[in-house]
């Protein structure tokens, strides 16, 4: 019997990352338990906040190194309320993202058993998507400055980069998805009738790409009608691609209109696979709720499903999906965002109890 161990490392960050990541380690354990070809190998990495404090910096200048061995990164959160929010995610998660050029975020939502989601008329058959953001350029390039502080002339840029390799790179991977999934659907959100040069580029390689992939229907939709499209004809998008900032702020809606962010995952992925490929929670550090035992945990579990089908393990992935859907089905072990009074001990050991449950069928 061959045993597959995966070196899992786990970045636990700020804020209720400490809390959903060690629970994230059981629920795989508890996997490894009862399916005795795999064992994962954790390594623990206590970069964020409290490091920032401690050194003046996120993660050491050598964190990339420290990471590269890996087989997939698990992280939790960067923010920190006594630390400005720019420093906590460029110091931290995005200098992982652009370092290992994980350049598809990806983010499947659908509304799971149990979830009282705000779209009353929608079924959870309507609700079923899975947004592509480009997570490399864009928006969110870096590129950009500062001048005259302080005075009245001063003045503050952000550019937004495209790239004909990053949007050719992040098309193709969406196609692909797309290809992939039943539907065989992609929108492919854009601005161009305002964003005239870099947005009409986007939508040309978007049309060049298409012919790669003639089994795949795919639209064209301007980011603000996505918003209204998402809310009033769910039934209508199945997988979606967009820049940057357009996918960060489209895909916490549909987390939202999913039932709520504590659910919802991510994966930043390296697609040709040269680096570790890093799987995270979206509900970001929410030191509000830090330490009371109500942050709630499916977002991570769900993150681990991702990391383990890029891994190639589908079964224990499916594994995984089977219990979190069995512990969301039943209302007593919903956590404070959803409505209910469970703990995030107890939906853990709940989703560790099911998948035991699994194991003695």
């Amino acid at each position: 019997m061959r045993v597959k161990t995966f070196r899992i490392a786990c970045i636990p960050g700020d804020g209720i990352g400490k809390e959903v990541i060690p629970a994230g380690q059981q629920v795989l354990q508890a996997l490894g338990q009862h399916q005795p070809t795999l064992r994962f190998a954790f390594t623990q990495f206590d970069w964020g906040g409290d490091w920032y404090r401690a050194h003046g910096a996120m993660m050491p200048d050598d964190g990339l190194e420290a990471l590269r061995g890996h087989d997939a990164i698990l992280f939790g959160s960067a923010g920190d309320p006594d630390i400005a929010d720019h420093v906590t995610l460029w110091g931290l998660r995005l200098k992982i993202c652009q370092g290992f050029d994980q350049y598809a975020n990806v983010r499947p939502i659908r509304i799971l058993p149990g979830i009282d989601a705000p779209l009353k008329r929608c079924t959870p058959a309507q609700l079923n998507w899975v947004i592509v953001r480009e997570n490399s350029e864009g928006e969110y390039a870096g590129i950009g400055g500062r001048v005259h502080q302080g005075h009245p002339t001063e003045v503050a840029t952000d550019v937004s980069i495209l790239t004909r390799t990053g949007v050719e790179r992040i098309m193709r991977y969406a196609f692909g998805l797309a290809q992939s999934r039943p539907r065989k659907r992609l929108t492919v959100v854009t601005k161009s009738n305002a964003q005239r040069h870099a947005m009409v580029m986007w939508d040309e390689i978007a049309q060049q790409i298409s012919s790669e992939f003639p089994d795949v229907q795919w639209d064209k939709e301007l980011v603000d009608a996505a918003t209204a499209r998402m809310v009033n004809r769910p039934e209508s998008l199945d997988t979606m691609v967009a820049t940057n900032l357009h996918a960060d702020i489209l895909s916490d809606l549909a987390a939202a209109l999913g039932g709520s962010l504590g659910i919802a995952p991510t994966g930043n992925i390296d697609p040709e696979r040269r680096y570790p490929s890093m799987f995270e929670p979206i509900h970001g550090s929410a030191f509000d709720i830090m330490g009371k035992g109500w942050a709630n945990p499916i977002g991570t579990f769900w993150s681990c499903v991702m990391m383990l089908e890029h891994l190639g393990e589908p079964l224990a992935a499916g594994r995984i999906m089977q219990a979190i859907e069995q512990v969301t089905g039943n209302p007593a072990l919903h956590t404070r965002d959803l409505g209910g009074q469970a703990t995030t001990a107890q939906v853990t050991e709940a989703v560790c109890d099911a998948l035991q449950a699994q194991g003695q069928m």
